[in-house]
C-alpha cells in the first residue's frame, strides 16, 4: 500500500514538473520570436466583367425598310462614318432628283425676273409702240381736219365725230402699247424678287430634306471600333417601330472592368486605388489597373459566379476599373477582381 502511494506521488510530481517546464519553454520561445506585424494592405475581392471604354453600341436604322446590303462581319474593325449597311433607297434617290429639278426651275425664274425680257421681246414691244404712235398721229390729223370741215359745213357733224372717236381709240391703243413696252423693259420689283428668292429657299430646303433622308439609308459607324455582333443580313427588314439593331460595336482601344463590390466593402473604396484582375483562362497572370469611378447607389448583382452557395440577395456597388494599356482581354470576359485598399485603423 505504501509503495502504491509512493508511485502515485512520484507520477504527480513528474507531471507537474513537465507542465512547468513546458510553460517556461513557450514563454521563452514567445520572447525570442519576432513580433508578427500585420500587412498594411488588404484586398477587396469581387467578380467583374471586361467591357470597352464605349460600352456596347447598338447600331440601328433611322428608317424602316429592307436591307440592300450589310457590309461587315463580326470581328471587323471599322472607322467612324464607314458604311455598315444600306437600305433599299431607289425612292429616296428619286426624291432627291425631283428636288434638284425644282430648285433649278426656281433659280431660272429668278434669273429671268432679274434679267427681264429677251432682246427680241423688247424690240417687238418697241415696234408695237411706234406703230401705235404712227396710228395715233394720223388719227389726230384726220380728226382735226374733219372738225374744221364740219365747222365750215362742208361735211356733216356725224362724220367729224366718227373721226374723233377713231382718234380716241388710237390714243388708247398707243397707251396700251406703251405700257407693254414699259413692262417688258422695266427692272424687277422688290416684292417680285423677294417672292422668287423665297421660292428658291423653299426649294433648297426640300432638297436638303430629300438628301438627308437619302443619307439615312446608309447606316454608318458612329465611332472607331470593332464589330461585336451581327444581327441582320441583306434582304431582312428593319423597322423604327421596334428594337431591331443591325450590329453592335464597341471602342476596344481602352478596356475597363465593371465589378460588383459587396456592400460591406464600400466604405474602403476610393477613386485611384490600384487594382488587378485575373481570369481562369490566363492562369496566374495579373492585369493591372486602377479605380476611376465608384457608383453612388447600391443595386442588385450584375455578375453571377458559378458557386452554388452564392447569395443573390446582397446589395452591390458598381465600380469601374480602368485597365492599363496593351492588356489584351476579350470583351465580356468574366474575371476575378482585386482592389488594393489601405488597412483601416
Amino acid at each position: 500500500m505504501r509503495r502504491w502511494k509512493y508511485l502515485l506521488i512520484v507520477s504527480l510530481t513528474a507531471m507537474l514538473l513537465a507542465v512547468v517546464l513546458l510553460t517556461r519553454f513557450r514563454e521563452s520561445t514567445a520572447k525570442a520570436a519576432p513580433t508578427m506585424v500585420p500587412s498594411p494592405d488588404t484586398l477587396i475581392a469581387a467578380p467583374g466583367r471586361v467591357e470597352a471604354v464605349s460600352e456596347e453600341i447598338r447600331v440601328s436604322s433611322e428608317l424602316s425598310g429592307r436591307l440592300k446590303s450589310v457590309s461587315v462581319e463580326e470581328g471587323d474593325r471599322v472607322r467612324k462614318n464607314d458604311v455598315l449597311a444600306q437600305i433599299e433607297n431607289e425612292d429616296y434617290v428619286a426624291r432627291v432628283a425631283g428636288a434638284e429639278a425644282l430648285l433649278a426651275q426656281r433659280q431660272a425664274e429668278l434669273v429671268r425676273l432679274v434679267n427681264g425680257a429677251r432682246t427680241q421681246e423688247r424690240r417687238a414691244a418697241e415696234a408695237a409702240r411706234q406703230a401705235a404712235q404712227a396710228v395715233l398721229d394720223n388719227s389726230q390729223r384726220e380728226a382735226e381736219r374733219r372738225r374744221n370741215l364740219a365747222d365750215r359745213n362742208m361735211i356733216s357733224r356725224d362724220e367729224a365725230e366718227r373721226y374723233d372717236r377713231a382718234y380716241r381709240v388710237a390714243q388708247a391703243e398707243y397707251e396700251r402699247a406703251s405700257q407693254e413696252f414699259s413692262l417688258v423693259d422695266a427692272a424687277a420689283r422688290d416684292d417680285e424678287r423677294q417672292r422668287a428668292e423665297a421660292a428658291i429657299a423653299s426649294a433648297r430646303a426640300q432638297l436638303a430634306e430629300a438628301r438627308a433622308y437619302l443619307e439615312k439609308t446608309y447606316i454608318r459607324a458612329p465611332i472607331d471600333g470593332v464589330i461585336l455582333r451581327k444581327f441582320r443580313h441583306a434582304g431582312e427588314s428593319v423597322s423604327t417601330q421596334f428594337d431591331s439593331p443591325i450590329v453592335t460595336l464597341a471602342d476596344d482601344s481602352s478596356l475597363r472592368v465593371r465589378i460588383d463590390v459587396d456592400e460591406s466593402d464600400v466604405a474602403r473604396l476610393r477613386v485611384g486605388q490600384p487594382a488587378y484582375v485575373m481570369a481562369e483562362a490566363y492562369g496566374s497572370q495579373k492585369f493591372t489597373g486602377h479605380i476611376f469611378r465608384v457608383g453612388r447607389i447600391l443595386g442588385k448583382k450584375n455578375i453571377r459566379t458559378d458557386e452554388p452557395s452564392e447569395r443573390v440577395d446582397t446589395k452591390i456597388l458598381e465600380t469601374l476599373v480602368q485597365l492599363d494599356p496593351n492588356q489584351p482581354l476579350p470583351l465580356g470576359l468574366r474575371v476575378d477582381s482585386y482592389i488594393v485598399v489601405g488597412n483601416p485603423r
